[in-house]
């Protein structure tokens, strides 16, 4: 209940900076219509393959405006207001989370019926997309957790655009990672964001086939981001 409360809270913040959300949801839905125009060749532009990469770049943007909502929370007077309550940090989290989430379903939303709009063919595939990138989120929602934990509010948003351009680049939204080769194919191999759009082309393809090790990164990342997210705000809610 305390969490939720938090979030209810923490939503209303959300709600008050429009602009952020505009730009969350419109620049993402921009790339989807402007790359689908243009004959590209490459796997990776067909409508089918960057859905699922449109939808993982909108979820760097929520780790954009989380790190700068926990920030500016961190340099207010309001956790240490709420220091003295009987709230743990995994509840200021949890609240951060739950506040956050609609914004994600919002964008599933808007980026599905776009892709529909733009020609792609309704399966049961994009129902099983939208369920498995809810919790995907949590990987993007806790890595703005985690930035706002350790930064103030003014670096906040040069820290959460890099977290915006790495997705780019190293997700796989615009090219295959293994055509670099070298250090940048490694580099898409260590972090998550390559595996989160491989599992969500494979939901909207119903196709499993070489997702389990994709999967189990990108379920250790979430749990060891959260994690972190949660002690780090704790040690600094206290100090």
């Amino acid at each position: 209940m305390r969490a939720l409360n938090f979030a209810k809270r923490n939503f209303k913040e959300i709600m008050r900076d429009p602009l952020s959300i505009i730009f969350a949801l419109i620049l993402p839905l921009f790339l989807l219509f402007i790359f689908q125009q243009f004959d590209i060749p490459g796997e990776a532009y067909k409508l089918e393959n960057f859905t699922p990469g449109i939808i993982v770049f909108g979820f760097s943007f929520l780790t954009l405006f989380t790190a700068t909502l926990v920030s500016k929370d961190r340099e207010s007077a309001l956790l240490s207001r709420l220091g003295v309550s009987p709230m743990r940090g995994s509840d200021y989290v949890l609240g951060y989370l739950l506040a956050v989430l609609p914004m994600a379903l919002m964008q599933n939303i808007l980026f599905f019926a776009a892709a529909l709009l733009l020609g792609l063919d309704f399966s049961a595939g994009i129902l099983l997309c939208a369920a498995l990138s809810l919790p995907i989120s949590l990987l993007f929602i806790g890595l703005g957790i985690l930035v706002g934990s350790c930064v103030g509010e003014r670096a906040s948003s040069g820290v959460g655009s890099i977290a915006v351009q790495l997705v780019a680049f190293t997700g796989g939204l615009y090219f295959d990672a293994s055509m670099m080769g070298g250090f940048f194919a490694t580099l898409c191999k260590i972090l998550p964001f390559s595996g989160t759009v491989d599992i969500l082309r494979g939901a909207l393809a119903q196709n499993a086939n070489g997702l389990l090790i994709p999967a189990l990164t990108v379920l250790i990342y979430t749990a060891a981001i959260l994690t972190a997210a949660v002690m780090l705000f704790t040690k600094r809610m206290r100090s």
